[in-house]
This record gives structure tokens, C-alpha cells and sequence, in this order.
């Protein structure tokens, strides 16, 4: 069998410091027959020296589209917006499947150029879970954004400009010091709390000292009813983490926000979901995603009524790079290690299974055929 070449791009997107092999998974895969080409890349929480060392090739940054047609381009976030052809095969984050904004469009660049994508967020074992996934270090970064746009909404301004930070430690120290020094009295609400998404958002509040009476852990059981939810506006932040897969009553409206009128609690939203584009999205209060440099954008309240803020960063595990990458990396690994047989390995025959059922789709929204 030939030896299998893997190329890892740079990020594009802007603050993005994640990547989804790191050094020491990277050395792994060399130690089991792979060849990795590495794009140099400044903005990665891990340097170039790093990936060198342990005997990765550095190439140029976002070189890609000259690599040879054969070796598979992972990266993570989307790639920037192009009418170019795709003749590679690309594992990636496309945020495409689910009829997003441009969906049909992303897909008929892989249709035109006869170019795959396998979506990371599709990759998945026997039980239908995904195997690598970035959901507790979302929950984890989205609540502890959420809890600085409480502050600063307190202190009557919009929550300045986010950066990573070394660790979840520094990140929790962070966010008590924000907030005084605890965060007792904080009342939250964060629904999907029992996935790996939730678990995150439930431990960052418990760290910085909210109680465990003012955590309000929901998910379908407290869901099954259909919203909207009286609930959401007595806690002061409310995160959304679930996982949506198909059509629901939403959860909070601009109708029942406005109905509250200054009796509203609620003063931050945080949908680190992100469904911003989707037909479906059940927090529709908002149209676009924010961003590290802006992480909120107020929502429409009402002349008099307390100020909402809403944030919805598309890539928040960012804020804890080195940490998120290092855990997606190691679950990814065993899938990597199956890449050479992706033929028959039933993690990548679905994935492709999916794709070719997505294009399909796409092929016919864009009048391809």
C-alpha cells in the first residue's frame, strides 16, 4: 500500500488559533507509515518549529489548492468564499449540510471541481456519536463569555474584544475577577446541559462560584413540551447548547421579549450553537454571528426595557486553543489512522455516504444538471 500523505492547512479565519492535528498527534501518525505536510501558519496556538520537530514537511501558508490532487487538505473552520473548483478531498468543518446560508453553493464547488468533503462534524462511531468533537470546550468558553457580557452590560457597556487564554484555569480566574470575585447571586439557564456541550457550560458556572440551585439544567425532557420558555427570562444568562437536527418551536422570541417588558431578568443569551443561518434556528432574536473583536450585539428590546445582549461566535473553543485542539486532535487520531482505508473504514464510507446525498441536493438547488 502506498504510503498516506496528509496536508494540514493554515486557518483563515480570523482569530482562529485551533487546529485539528496537533504536534503530538501529528508524530503519531508519522510513527504509523503518514506522510504530513504542514502549512506554515502564525496565527496556530501551536509554532511551526513544533510540527518540524517531530517530522512533519512545512509548506508555504495556504498553498493547498498547488498540492497534489491525491493527498487529502484537513483544516477546521470553512474555507473563505470562492466560486473556484474543488478537485481535492477536504476534512473540514463546512457548516453546509443543514442548509445554511450559501449551502448549495459551498457544495457545487466539490460537484464542479469533482472534489469530496468528508465534515468533521459527521464523522461518526457505531452509536451514531460524533468521534471528535469540540462541544465541552464550547460549552466551557460560551458561558464564561456569556458571564464577562453580564458584567459588562452591568457596567453599562458593550463587552470589548476577546482573546484565548493559556488555559480553563486562567479562564476562570479571569471571569471571577470580572465579576468581583464570585459570581454568587448569577442566576443561569442553559438548555441541552446534558451534553458534552452542556457539561461544559455547567462546569464553568460552577467554577466561578454560581450556585448550584441557580444553575437551571435542562434538556429534552424540560424541552419536550415546546417553547417558548417563561423560564429563560428569569435567569440572567441563558446558553443554548444543543444540538439541532430537526425543526422545533423556539425556545425565546421577540414577541415574549417584548411582552416582559421591564419585569425581564434576562440579560445575556448566549447560542454557542450558532444556528444563526438556519431555517429552524430556535433563538430567533438574531441574524448574524459576532465576532472576538465585537462578541455581542443587542437585541431588539423595546424603547425603556432593560438591554439584551447576544452573542453567537461561530468558533468559540478558540478561546481555549491549545486545550480544545489538543483534546479533538487525540479523538480524532484513530479515524485519521483509518483514512488509508477509507474505502471500506465505515467511519469515512458514511461520511462520504452523506456528502454524495448532500451534493446531490446542491446539484439541484443550483441548476447544475
Amino acid at each position: 500500500m502506498a504510503r498516506q500523505s496528509l496536508w494540514l492547512r493554515c486557518e483563515k479565519k480570523e482569530f482562529e488559533r485551533r487546529t485539528a492535528i496537533t504536534p503530538k498527534v501529528a508524530k503519531k501518525l508519522i510513527d504509523a507509515g503518514f506522510e504530513i505536510f504542514v502549512e506554515r501558519d502564525d496565527q496556530r496556538i501551536f509554532k511551526d518549529e513544533e510540527y518540524e520537530a517531530v517530522g512533519c514537511k512545512l509548506v508555504e501558508n495556504n498553498s493547498w489548492p498547488k498540492a497534489p490532487k491525491d493527498i487529502p487538505i484537513i483544516g477546521l473552520k470553512e474555507l473563505p468564499e470562492s466560486d473556484a473548483p474543488i478537485p481535492h478531498t477536504h476534512i473540514q468543518f463546512a457548516h453546509c449540510y443543514k442548509q445554511q446560508s450559501g449551502w448549495s453553493k459551498v457544495l457545487s464547488r466539490f460537484y464542479r471541481g469533482n472534489g469530496t468533503l468528508y465534515d468533521l462534524e459527521f464523522l461518526t462511531d457505531e452509536q451514531g456519536r460524533r468521534v471528535a468533537a469540540f462541544g465541552y470546550h464550547a460549552g466551557f468558553a460560551g458561558a464564561a463569555a456569556g458571564a464577562l457580557a453580564f458584567a459588562a452590560e452591568k457596567a453599562g457597556k458593550p463587552l470589548g474584544q476577546l482573546e484565548p487564554y493559556e488555559n480553563e484555569q486562567a479562564m476562570v480566574d479571569d471571569v471571577r475577577r470580572v465579576l468581583g470575585g464570585s459570581a454568587k447571586g448569577l442566576k443561569v439557564i442553559v438548555i441541552g446541559a446534558l451534553g458534552r456541550c452542556g457539561r461544559g457550560a455547567v462546569d464553568l458556572f460552577r467554577k466561578i462560584g454560581v450556585e448550584e440551585d441557580d444553575i437551571l439544567k435542562w434538556d429534552m425532557a424540560e424541552t419536550a413540551k415546546g417553547g417558548p420558555f417563561q423560564e429563560i427570562l428569569n435567569a440572567d444568562i441563558f446558553v443554548n447548547c444543543i444540538y439541532l437536527s430537526s425543526p422545533i418551536a423556539p425556545f425565546l422570541t421577540e414577541q415574549q421579549i417584548a411582552a416582559a417588558g421591564k419585569d425581564r431578568r434576562l440579560r445575556v443569551v448566549v447560542d454557542v450553537s450558532c444556528d444563526t443561518t438556519n431555517p429552524h434556528n430556535p433563538i430567533p432574536i438574531y441574524s448574524i454571528n459576532t465576532t472576538f473583536a465585537k462578541p455581542t450585539v443587542p437585541v431588539e428590546v423595546g424603547a425603556g426595557n432593560p438591554p439584551l445582549a447576544m452573542v453567537s461566535i461561530d468558533h468559540l473553543p478558540t478561546l481555549l486553543p491549545r486545550e480544545a485542539s489538543e483534546q479533538f486532535s487525540e479523538n480524532l487520531y484513530p479515524s485519521l489512522l483509518e483514512l488509508p482505508n477509507r474505502q471500506t473504514a465505515r467511519v469515512w464510507v458514511e461520511a462520504e455516504k452523506l456528502f454524495r446525498t448532500k451534493l446531490a441536493e446542491a446539484v439541484k438547488a443550483e441548476g447544475l444538471q
